[in-house]
């Protein structure tokens, strides 16, 4: 007969079995290590960013971003499917890596010494700075010493490290600096780029990449005037990840100068993401194009007037059939390959012209159903084209935004136009209705207005 454990012992038994259950739990709690063999493996990376316009977004439907196309293109070095987990700041990021919700962060991530405890930096290397954006149109005084800032105006948003940049560069200074902060929660670095560029604001300040993909929208900048140190920033994976470091240092020393990886910085930092919005120059009293005769033809199946056709086609390709926008949207009527495919235009056959007209008024055919509740056929003409140019999905995400803050989703301007802008700021692109993440609305806003204005002209020109 086995004899029974005393009280004294009982009690240090329930405090081992405590014990256990705690170790247990934290265990649970930590990642297990998953190294680059274990990736290989299962043929897949989930990767970690943030949506942004330099990292990863949705365009015409299909994913862009610089740091995307970078981290596609070493997932296709080893045959790996790329899966993107979304988080809402840069500490989520940290939090979700270390919980094992990701491989990878592939965002420019500040290296810190606090970091350096808890990370591995590895991959895509960025020495950043910040620099003064200011207007370089005929007539404008280009400040090329920072001294020279003493008694201008800098805008930038409220308590961001802009804010904070200047207020310090002001003290250094000895004071003079006019920093003036928004505190306003509906505007954003890219807002203020474009507010210098139209003549709004004098100055603001920018990270130095931002500061060169917005100059490939707005040509009228200048950002030559370094004001900060520079700050080192990287990928990052988690310190029990060494081979998988290894292997993206590998890469990207072996990537970095070919062409396909210059093609990419050609791509993001200096092709002009802005068509230019004149009218085109009429070929004769009664004709827009050479391409006429097709407009004409396929304007009949969607109940279209074709100048209207003609206007597109004009802004997506100026009537080069062999253009290649920054995005990969190519030929006559500017459509993304697989778009094009989808309605018939094979991927060999993008610049053929009669082709692309066809293809589309295919999609336009079902943008015109997919907005079938806009009665109103001009205003829903606005719907059409912005789908056309940013993807329905994101014109549904303004629609949703729209009538949950108590405006009308059938009408563009003033409306869901105005929450397709606020679609850039983490408020909103992180709500709930939100399907796509974030957006970068200027160019869509921009080419809906002047379709439209070139196509009024046409009617004007040609009865």
């Amino acid at each position: 007969m086995v004899s029974g454990i005393s009280k004294k012992g009982k009690s240090w038994v329930f405090v081992f079995v405590i014990c256990l259950f705690l170790t247990s739990c934290r265990n649970r709690n930590l990642p297990v290590a998953f190294d680059f063999p274990q990736i290989e493996q299962q043929g897949e990376i989930n990767v970690l960013t943030l949506s942004g316009s330099m990292s990863y977004f949705i365009y015409k439907g299909e994913p862009r971003g610089y740091e995307y196309e970078l981290l596609s293109d070493f997932a296709d070095t080893y045959g790996l499917k790329v899966t993107i987990h979304l988080a809402e700041n840069e500490t989520k990021l940290t939090e979700m890596l270390l919980r094992g919700e990701g491989d990878l962060i592939a965002y420019p991530f500040p290296v810190t010494n606090k970091g350096k405890k808890e990370l591995l930096y590895c991959g895509r290397e960025v020495i950043n700075h910040q620099v003064l954006i200011q207007r370089s149109n005929k007539g404008d005084t280009i400040l090329k010493d920072v001294p020279e800032l003493i008694g201008k105006e800098v805008w930038v948003i409220h308590d961001s490290k802009q804010y904070r940049r200047m207020v310090h560069l002001n003290d250094e200074l000895g004071g003079g600096i006019r920093v003036r902060p928004i505190d306003k929660d509906t505007v954003t670095v890219e807002d203020l780029i474009e507010m210098v560029s139209k003549r709004l604001i004098p100055y603001t300040v920018s990270d130095v990449d931002m500061a060169r993909l917005n100059k490939t929208y707005f040509h009228n900048l200048n950002i030559a005037l370094s004001v900060s140190h520079p700050q080192r920033s990287s990928w990052a994976v988690r310190k029990t990840s060494p081979r998988l470091a290894s292997v993206l240092d590998e890469w990207f020393r072996n990537n970095r100068n070919t062409p396909h990886y210059q093609s990419l910085i050609k791509r993001y930092f200096e092709m002009s993401k802005m068509p230019g919005d004149a009218p085109a120059p009429l070929l004769g009293p009664h004709q827009v194009s050479l391409y006429d005769a097709y407009f004409k033809h396929y304007a009949q199946s969607i109940g279209w007037d074709w100048r209207l056709l003609a206007s597109i086609a004009y802004q997506e390709s100026k009537f080069y059939t062999d253009r290649v926008s920054w995005a990969g949207a190519t030929g006559l009527m500017g459509l993304m390959p697989g778009t094009a495919e989808a309605f018939g235009l094979p991927a060999d056959s993008l610049d053929n012209p009669e082709g692309s007209v066809r293809a589309a008024t295919g999609l336009i055919k079902r943008l015109n159903r997919a907005f079938s509740s806009v009665e109103d056929e001009n205003e829903r003409i606005k719907f059409i084209l912005a789908a056309y140019n940013a993807g329905a999905s994101h014109i549904y995400d303004a629609q949703a935004l729209a009538g949950k803050y108590g405006r009308n989703p059938l009408l563009w301007e003033n409306n869901v136009e105005e929450y397709l802008k606020l679609k850039s700021l983490p408020e909103y692109y992180n709500d709930s209705l939100v399907q796509q993440g974030y957006f970068r609305s200027t160019e869509t806003v921009n080419y809906v207005q002047a379709v439209v204005e070139r196509w009024r002209y046409y009617q004007e020109k040609i009865p």
